[in-house]
């Protein structure tokens, strides 16, 4: 297990290509991201929710709230580049998002059933599309271009990466 507690699971690396056979996997890892981030918060209370998973990191509440966060960015990333000619997206500052009034307060519950009815939609749109839709490309201001196969990729990477940050907390407090 890697030693530094922002990447539980080790930090994220660009592929240099997603084979199309690892596509069915990284989609499942989407489609089972909301049932495995529940299960991580199951029968914490607001004091659990309100730890911070490391020193300087977000609470395990807003850990909940910027999953959220990100993949309703990232589905609409995936529909502009399938709808347009390689769009330039948005970036947004995730560190401020998580200092918003709902990501701090609120129940966790709300963001896992926004999590569960966006990737049941996300994962048909995933596994709908064709070789030709993943090659499609979209332009993040800080990244470059980037084919939707590795950001099928990252975001596989990214539901799996936040779990773990719940869950390793859970085990180094025994909870």
């Amino acid at each position: 297990m890697p030693s530094d507690p922002r990447f539980p699971i080790g930090p994220w690396h660009w592929p240099d290509e997603v084979p199309a056979a690892e596509r069915p996997r990284l989609i499942q890892e989407i489609a089972d991201t909301p049932s495995r981030m529940r299960a991580a918060v199951d029968g914490l209370d607001d004091a659990q929710l309100d730890t911070r998973y490391r020193d300087g990191g977000w609470t395990v509440r807003q850990v909940v709230h910027h999953l959220a966060d990100s993949h309703v960015n990232s589905y609409t990333r995936f529909r502009l580049a399938l709808t347009e000619s390689v769009p330039t997206i948005r970036a947004y500052r995730e560190e401020r998002w998580a200092e918003l009034a709902d990501a701090r307060t609120l129940p966790p519950g709300v963001s896992l059933a926004l999590l569960d009815a966006l990737h049941e939609r996300w994962v048909v749109l995933l596994s709908s599309m064709t070789d030709a839709d993943f090659a499609r490309n979209l332009v993040h201001p800080d990244h470059g271009v980037i084919p939707l196969d590795k950001m099928l990729a990252m975001y596989a990477w990214h539901g799996t990466h936040h779990v773990a940050h719940v869950t390793t907390l859970r085990s180094q407090r025994g909870w």
